[in-house]
């Protein structure tokens, strides 16, 4: 066999190989990126399970079911005397969500209507 034959079957060979190898070394590549990123996703997952076991264990207590039932609802024992505070920063606010009288229109609605249609 002369060499330039040689060279053409290993040349065939190398890329034959290359093409074999090739497929799952690529999909094992994409598996792996695809596996760190589950476990990255598990670990949160963990993380979040704890604070929310943490949470619940919180609330197994009565005490901090009242304290949440205090804040969050506004609720008060009998006998106690609730209070609103209302800020001057809140007043603002207060007012600008109520707009002020508005000018009613006189006549029919089609008339209204008409009136806003045609510029007159």
């Amino acid at each position: 066999m002369s060499t330039t034959r040689r060279a053409a079957v290993v040349a065939i060979v190398v890329c034959a190989l290359a093409f074999t190898v090739a497929v799952p070394l690529r999909t094992y590549l994409s598996q792996r990126s695809e596996v760190r990123e589950q476990e990255a996703q598990r670990a949160q997952l963990q993380q979040e399970v704890a604070q929310l076991r943490d949470r619940k264990n919180q609330l197994s207590d009565p005490a901090q079911i009242e304290a949440e039932a205090r804040r969050r609802l506004r609720y008060v024992k009998p006998g106690e005397a609730p209070y609103m505070v209302q800020l001057p920063e809140d007043k603002p606010g207060a007012a600008a969500a109520q707009p002020g009288p508005q000018e009613v229109p006189q006549g029919s609605w089609y008339d209204n209507l008409w009136a806003q249609v045609s510029g007159g």
